[in-house]
């Protein structure tokens, strides 16, 4: 009885001592939640120790670093699918995407990348970067390497395997999955069977297809059927990069494609889509010239551009061309970037060819391009989208907010906005002012949907055990404030900026840390 009574008393002496206070790295107090499910937002605090998340709801404990929240979202970083930040080695600081919230971002698309992934992660871990980055293996970058600089013919069963073999070596060094530009040098001379072949080698290690696809325009449902066909035949899941409808012609035809996606998910099949949100594109402007004219290179397009019949064939098929797709001239293209005619930079092709030529007619706009190509090309802003058509799109719910930029050198040319302002524009323009959005969904199409599609584990969701990359945003107060004409302007009302648990961002300025990681494929 002695012991007993002795067991206890020493029970109740620790009954009513008070808990040891837990210690954290960082705790994120008063804060909405967006969690990046789509459920509806809620108070709570979070917890984050060793860079990742331990406890979300009522916290107590001290922290080395506390952030007050009152009146702002608590959302998990975005994620951008669709970017071109694969020099994020040599600008690590990713100014222009961590200030619109991205804490990671997947590189490699449009069928352009590196083709040594070890090397590419490595440099990635010894620079150490501000953001997360993984990486695709590019089509037309294998291909390259395999056929060397002729490339409108099919590969031979050699060139073949070397791709094989290149593709396969990417999977092995982490490349997420495999994507194409097929509107691109050398991909745009691809074969469908090629692009298989090359997608089955993904298969195995459950990589994802990306496609910029051959045609954005009125022939859009043949290139959408292509990329069905190779997610059927190579057993992949497949994302539609960028969807959009390019040219009046092809305007209104959203809910159309939207069903097309929807039939080849209901057939089995694992399809998704990306898009930023705004109705001009960007590319260089070599893609108003057609493609046989700049195969084998530069200097083969330079040779058939100074031939008098082999120029007036190509501007003929450029006049064509842009007649069928519903316009009269190329006003609509804005030069971005000009190397050798930095003047130009933000004036649309017509008030170059006046500037350049003292003529703006058809045929000067036609020649303007050929001499601004063969002088080293330049890249540009195309306006053809309709913002019925973006809306059709945005709503769905596959549909995730991607930006398709690189990083951005702040000052340098006139590129276009969506490099600064895509994430706080989908908060800002499609959720507040417009109301195309909940916010809760708005968030779930920036984290949780683009990390399970792209299997980037444990990132995407505030949940226990999960990465702590989070943005902080101002629900009245986020916007976009780059624009076409005035595009490097950070955006507002996102003042905290979490990756890996640290801050990136602090106040609205860039602390300069670099915690972001490699995110290599797993297994």
């Amino acid at each position: 009885m002695r012991h007993a009574a002795g067991f206890l008393a020493g029970w109740l002496v620790l009954a009513v001592l008070p808990a040891r206070a837990e210690s954290y790295d960082l705790v994120i107090r008063n804060g909405r939640v967006v969690d990046g499910t789509g459920n509806p937002a809620w108070f709570a605090d979070i917890a984050v120790r060793e860079g990742r998340i331990v406890r979300v709801g009522q916290v107590n404990g001290e922290a080395k670093e506390e952030i007050e929240a009152r009146g702002l979202m608590v959302a998990p970083g975005f994620i951008d699918v669709h970017t071109h930040a694969d020099e994020l080695a040599e600008m690590p600081r990713a100014e222009n995407f961590v200030r619109m919230g991205v804490t990671t971002v997947v590189a490699g698309n449009c069928g352009s990348s590196t083709l040594d992934f070890k090397r590419f992660f490595r440099e990635i871990e010894a620079t150490n970067v501000a953001i997360n980055i993984a990486c695709l293996v590019g089509h037309n970058s294998v291909r390259s390497r395999a056929m060397g600089g002729d490339f409108n013919r099919a590969p031979t069963p050699e060139e073949m395997q070397r791709m094989k073999e290149l593709v396969n070596t990417a999977m092995e060094e982490g490349a997420a999955g495999l994507s194409t530009g097929l509107i691109y040098l050398p991909g745009v001379f691809a074969q469908t069977d090629e692009i298989v072949e090359l997608a089955k080698v993904i298969a195995p290690y459950g990589g994802i297809y990306a496609s910029h696809m051959r045609h954005e325009d009125a022939e859009i449902f043949k290139a959408l059927d292509e990329v069905f066909r190779v997610a059927r035949e190579a057993g992949v899941r497949a994302e539609v990069s960028h969807i959009k409808l390019s040219g009046p012609a092809a305007w209104g035809q959203a809910d159309k494609v939207l069903e097309c996606l929807e039939r080849a998910r209901a057939e089995g099949l694992d399809i998704t889509q990306d898009q930023y949100t705004y109705t001009a594109s960007s590319t260089g402007i070599s893609q108003l010239i057609p493609e046989t004219a700049r195969d084998g290179g530069q200097a083969k397009f330079v040779e058939r551009a100074r031939d008098p019949a082999q120029r007036a064939k190509i501007a003929a098929e450029m006049e064509k061309h842009l007649f069928s797709r519903g316009r009269t001239n190329f006003a609509y293209a804005v030069i971005a970037s000009c190397r050798s005619h930095p003047a130009l930079n933000g004036l649309n092709l017509v008030q170059a060819a006046q500037k350049l030529r003292g003529g703006d007619t058809l045929a000067d706009q036609i020649e303007t391009i050929l001499d601004l190509q063969a002088a080293g090309g330049a890249s540009g802003v195309f306006h053809g989208m309709s913002e019925a058509d973006l809306q059709v799109f945005l709503r769905h719910p596959n549909t995730m907010a991607a930006s398709d930029s690189g990083l951005r050198k702040f000052g340098v040319g006139v590129p276009h906005p969506r490099g600064y302002g895509n994430n706080a524009r989908v908060l800002a323009r499609y959720v507040r002012e417009l109301k195309v959005l909940r916010l809760e969904d708005a968030v779930r199409k920036m984290t949780s949907l683009p990390a399970t599609t792209f299997r980037l584990k444990d990132r995407g969701l505030i949940r226990e055990g999960c990465w702590a990359d989070l943005t902080l945003f101002d629900p009245e107060k986020v916007q976009d404030r780059a624009t076409y004409e005035a595009p490097h302007q950070y955006p507002a009302g996102i003042p905290w900026v979490i990756v890996n648990g640290m801050v990136v961002i602090r106040n609205g300025e860039h602390t300069g840390a670099k915690a972001g990681k490699a995110l290599r494929r797993e297994s």
